[in-house]
């Protein structure tokens, strides 16, 4: 097989592959935690064992779609970052974009975050940890570099940074997954409490010189 011949091959079995992602989303959405590997290779209009010789099994297909979803919303939590405004306010619309994304959709956060729930008979052991868990970590990694370019923490700066991302990273899930379930008060009443929480340290380390500003 020449190279035209795998590079086309590639590309098909990663449109699948999307293809596939889709339509498990469009479950998720509609099933939330709930949503079982029948109900997904149902709604791509293939059987089960083809769904399996994608993803392997339920886990396989987790961690597809977390790593999709997360990719999203990184990319969107580093705009917010990037936003040409003052610092309070790019931390208000940092914590905003995240409590916005799960708020938009819920039942694809709680199938991230609590896959457990309501899950049908035949994924009892699905082990809830084992992809949430990384999800966060990978989450407090990429703030701490975000934190370690840009603020001047002084001295072990490195480590004062990933202590702060992965800090703020749990603050915003623990906080979240709670007003999420509650909702006990206003979206923009929790993001100005928790911007108040991290704002004391944060509002009088200065930026790091010659590097982009925080």
């Amino acid at each position: 097989m020449d190279t035209t011949q795998r590079t086309d091959q590639q590309r098909s079995a990663d449109r699948r592959r999307r293809e596939l992602l889709e339509a498990a989303d469009r479950v998720v959405l509609r099933d939330g935690p709930g949503a079982s590997m029948n109900a997904i290779a149902a709604e791509a209009g293939i059987t089960k064992p083809i769904l399996y010789r994608h993803f392997g099994d339920k886990g396989g297909l987790y961690a597809a779609l977390a790593k999709r979803h997360t990719d999203a919303l990184l990319g969107a939590l580093r705009a917010a970052l990037d936003a040409p405004a003052e610092r309070r306010e790019r931390v208000e619309a940092t914590l905003d974009t995240y409590l916005a994304a799960i708020e938009a959709r819920p039942q694809v956060y709680r199938f991230l975050m609590h896959p457990s729930e309501g899950g049908p008979q035949g994924d009892q052991g699905f082990d809830v940890g084992a992809y949430s868990f990384p999800l966060l970590r990978r989450m407090g990694e990429e703030l701490a570099d975000v934190i370690e370019e840009r603020v001047d923490l002084g001295p072990n700066s490195q480590q004062l940074a990933r202590v702060w991302g992965h800090g703020i990273v749990g603050m915003m899930h623990a906080a979240g997954d709670w007003w999420l379930g509650e909702r006990p008060c206003a979206r923009a009443d929790l993001v100005h409490a928790l911007a108040d929480l991290l704002w004391g340290r944060l509002s009088a380390a200065g930026d790091k010189a010659g590097g982009p500003s925080f």
